[in-house]
């Protein structure tokens, strides 16, 4: 039916395009844009910055290339070793993508754009198609480069048109899945659903890797794309943009609203560098708002063990992060089972990457506690020895996989796993603690000088409060690369672990937020033997 003006403007209703149009137009006058000349300055300086990051990562994949690559064993390739994980890591790159059109929508419209648009009398169609175009068009541009990066830099050195080929096959592959999504939300297929699929292909492929190996496969390197597999993926991708199109109509305010909801708070997370909120934003999306059944809590017998209990019931209830823990423990297996990988630079990069992605999915409990800090401050204890019990259920966790971790890398340089095993348990306190500094860092401060980016505008000292809890992960992890370099592990190594542990764990249990520069600067300026 269609609607009909009544008043000054008496008539038909524009169509969902014209009013669109309007909207921007009228922003636009008012909002202080500048002319064609700022248009163009600001598409040169994306097009510069973004020229600069793809030569910097391409220079980065062959360095790391060249550094990590392992002697080439009897039979393969030169090249052929990091080669045969660019497939994997594109398997698993394609499952992330479904995971995030799962989780931002991908169709959203929010904040005064739905209040403002989703309740006119006009069709949806026409309203919804630069939302619809939005985020298949990213994912097909970073498909793109990364797909692109991957194959010239990673794998080995491959002419423009095989470079060429495969990244386009990469970017109408990232685009079919997001228009795919897009087809499931408009047929009322809850984001949770299409998330769970994404979540299980970035699962399943560090296990089917882990299968080949065992079983003593090779596993394949990235081959030539036809043109054939080419023009059938633009077919599937045009077949999928013109259904994803006639649905559009079929999608209701509630999940566009909800979808636009997520996809700002994720925005605004990324550009200001918070991958907590970043975090929040993602797995809120997709958990269910009320549980079947409650539990009695009989383990809880005093406020040390409510804390305990309820960060072991946080990670116990996200079958996400579990499964995420144990694909991490495959992965260090899987590079030792593999002749084209395993190697000390591979060991290196297996053990504080993946060890890193394993650490993240044990610190969810800690960053809830960060975000509501309240349920803490009800319990008869002090905030270090809250912050040090936070630590208990991610080492207990990352003790698990430094035990598969190390034993395969302990297998791979022989000479005894005992000592390997021992050195990864002396580690595993280095993780708890990056865990628990990284969920209780301080939010930039917004109040001070800005910093010019080509996110926007930046707080200065930004850099600082992101890499607390990496700065931790890593330095702590010093000893345990001269381990994995050399490939020795005698006892006074053992022993720098255990004080580079403990220094560790005092670190991330002190509720002193300032960084190094702001205490060095409060001790200058205070009086001497004083206080600032």
């Amino acid at each position: 039916m269609t609607a009909v003006l009544t008043g000054p403007e008496v008539g038909p209703a524009p169509s969902g395009r014209a009013l669109r149009r309007w909207v921007v137009d009228t922003g636009n006058r008012h909002g202080g844009q500048g002319g064609l000349g700022d248009v163009l300055g600001d598409l040169y300086y994306a097009a510069v910055t973004g020229a600069i990051g793809v030569a910097l990562a391409l220079g980065s994949a062959q360095s790391l290339r060249s550094v990590l690559e392992p002697p080439t064993p009897d039979g393969l390739a030169p090249g052929s070793g990091l080669a045969s994980a660019v497939p994997w890591l594109l398997l698993a790159g394609l499952g992330l993508v479904v995971s995030l059109a799962g989780r931002l929508g991908p169709v959203g419209v929010g904040g005064a754009e739905a209040t403002w648009l989703l309740g006119a009398p006009v069709d949806r169609r026409g309203l919804l198609r630069p939302t619809a175009r939005r985020f298949p068009l990213l994912a097909g541009g970073v498909a793109a480069v990364v797909v692109g990066v991957l194959d010239a830099g990673i794998a080995a050195d491959r002419d423009a048109g095989h470079v060429l080929r495969t990244a386009v096959a990469g970017a109408l592959a990232a685009v079919l899945v997001v228009l795919l999504a897009g087809v499931a939300q408009s047929a009322q297929l809850s984001r949770r659903r299409v998330a769970l699929v994404g979540d299980l292909l970035l699962g399943v492929v560090p296990l089917v890797a882990l299968g080949v190996t065992l079983a003593g496969g090779r596993l394949p390197t990235v081959v030539a794309v036809p043109a054939l597999a080419l023009a059938v993926l633009a077919a599937a991708v045009v077949g999928s943009a013109v259904l994803l199109d006639a649905r559009l109509g079929a999608l209701g305010a509630r999940t566009l609203r909800e979808s636009g909801s997520v996809a700002a708070q994720a925005a605004g997370a990324l550009v200001s560098l918070d991958s907590r909120e970043l975090g929040r934003a993602l797995t809120d999306a997709t958990s269910p708002s009320r549980r079947r059944r409650s539990r009695r809590f009989r383990l809880v017998r005093g406020p040390a063990a409510a804390v305990l209990v309820a960060d072991a019931l946080v990670l116990t209830r996200s079958v996400r992060h579990l499964v995420q823990v144990l694909v991490a423990a495959a992965v260090p297996v899987a590079v030792a089972r593999t002749p084209e990988l395993a190697g000390p630079g591979a060991f290196v990069l297996t053990v504080l990457v993946v060890g890193f992605v394993a650490m993240s999915a044990t610190g969810e409990a800690a960053r809830r506690a960060e975000m509501q800090p309240a349920v803490d401050r009800l319990l008869p204890l002090s905030d270090r020895t809250v912050r040090r019990l936070h630590m208990v259920v991610p080492g207990v966790a990352m003790l698990g996989w430094s035990l598969a971790a190390y034993a395969a890398v302990g297998s791979w340089w022989g000479g005894g796993v005992a000592r390997w095993l021992l050195l990864g348990a002396l580690a595993t306190p280095v993780w708890a603690a990056a865990a628990v500094r990284a969920a209780f860092r301080p939010a930039p401060n917004w109040g001070g000088p800005l910093v010019s980016s080509p996110m926007g505008a930046l707080p200065g000292g930004v850099a600082g409060v992101v890499a607390r809890g990496p700065d931790v992960a890593f330095l702590g992890h010093v000893p345990v690369v001269v381990a994995l370099v050399t490939g020795a592990t005698p006892p006074v190594l053992l022993a720098v672990q255990v004080a580079v542990s403990a220094i560790c764990v005092a670190v991330a249990g002190s509720t002193d937020t300032r960084s190094w520069t702001e205490k060095m600067a409060d001790a200058s300026a205070s009086p001497a033997g004083g206080r600032p």
